[in-house]
């Protein structure tokens, strides 16, 4: 388990862990009272009864509570249930919604860790006068009490860091991610040996409020208004066909455009929010070697004006090397070595540098 970094007495470190009633959060709670610390858990409420999600298919509603629960029960801990509808809806699904609605890719979990969990959980865990909030996500943390590095998991297949590149420097030297030493074998043993009733839990799969069908479909369901009928365009601009709303693609789709009988796939190349079309073409011409990238989070104390490193346009894309250089403060330009397909405006940019995250932003249109 992780020093957690606290030049006092284990049983009079207060640690707050953020619970989803998973595997991975549960052996980190158990882990650490079974090292001595004062474990206190969180776990939020993003979902209630109602007819805009199913809690039933969701994290943070139904069972993964009571697992959450019944695991602070199991190692005799405190277990806060924080209520964050509210805060979750307008952060994250709205934001998810209007995101397509722009054209672009969103990516809810990174926006989930920039409001609710540190920010409202965060702050919440501060009011409890925790020393730290710890969570299961699979990434390192190397520092001490301030201006800690934020680093990949040992686990290249299990790392969450890039899910963790707009963590700020406050957030970080308070975080604490215990499971980044592990792979998930281990943990999944780990818990085996503690006895938790969720050690062949299944993990959690794609988004986590889209419970059925697809995100179209949640998207119908509640902003039917975001479906406006437009034009499928060629690479020459020519209209070839129609589609039902922008918020039905991304870039790089190859599947469910709406045009048949072409002799060659047709993926994505294009989506134009103002005039509510798409443009589309073969595979080749979805390669690109240069991006733009906004709202940048730099983590690192690396010079960063120019810099040599690698940048990962996904989260299951793998690192892939270029010159960084920054056009001005928060705003840069990514140039890969070699052609990338299908960058995506709305995803996020994460660069590193070896195992170290520097820092990242998201793509935007040039």
């Amino acid at each position: 388990m992780e020093n957690l970094s606290f030049n006092k007495a284990k049983k009079n470190t207060k640690i707050a862990v953020a619970m989803s009633g998973g595997v991975d959060s549960s052996v980190a709670a158990a882990l650490l009272k079974k090292s001595g610390y004062d474990v206190f858990g969180l776990t939020m409420r993003l979902y209630s009864q109602s007819d805009r999600v199913n809690e039933n298919k969701t994290c943070c509603a139904g069972k993964d509570i009571e697992d959450a629960v019944n695991t602070a029960k199991q190692y005799n801990f405190d277990h806060y249930i924080l209520d964050l509808q509210e805060s979750f809806f307008n952060n994250v699904i709205d934001d998810f919604i209007e995101t397509y609605k722009n054209g672009e890719t969103p990516i809810p979990c990174i926006r989930c860790n920039q409001t609710v969990k540190f920010t409202d959980m965060l702050k919440f865990a501060k009011k409890m006068s925790a020393d730290a909030l710890v969570t299961g996500h699979y990434a390192r943390r190397i520092g001490g009490l301030k201006n800690a590095k934020l680093y990949k998991a040992l686990d290249n297949n299990k790392d969450q860091s890039y899910f963790l590149f707009s963590t700020t420097q406050d957030q970080l030297d308070y975080l604490r991610f215990p499971l980044g030493e592990y792979t998930k074998k281990e943990v999944r043993e780990i818990a085996k040996n503690l006895n938790l009733s969720v050690t062949d839990k299944h993990d959690s799969q794609d988004i986590c409020f889209v419970t059925g069908g697809s995100y179209r479909d949640m998207i119908l369901q509640l902003k039917p208004d975001s479906f406006i009928n437009g034009d499928i365009l060629d690479i020459n601009g020519e209209k070839i066909g129609e589609h039902k709303g922008i918020v039905n693609y991304t870039i790089g789709q190859r599947r469910k455009i709406g045009i048949g009988g072409k002799e060659r796939p047709l993926y994505v190349l294009n989506i134009n929010k103002k005039d509510n079309s798409i443009t589309v073409g073969e595979q080749f011409e979805l390669k690109e070697s240069k991006i733009i990238v906004e709202e940048i989070n730099w983590i690192s104390k690396s010079e960063k004006n120019i810099i040599n490193c690698e940048a990962k346009i996904k989260s299951d894309h793998i690192p892939t090397f270029g010159k960084l250089t920054f056009i001005k403060d928060k705003v840069a330009e990514f140039e890969f070595n070699s052609p990338q397909i299908s960058i995506a405006p709305g995803q996020a940019c994460v660069f590193y540098l070896g195992d170290e995250v520097l820092g990242g932003g998201w793509i935007k249109k040039k």
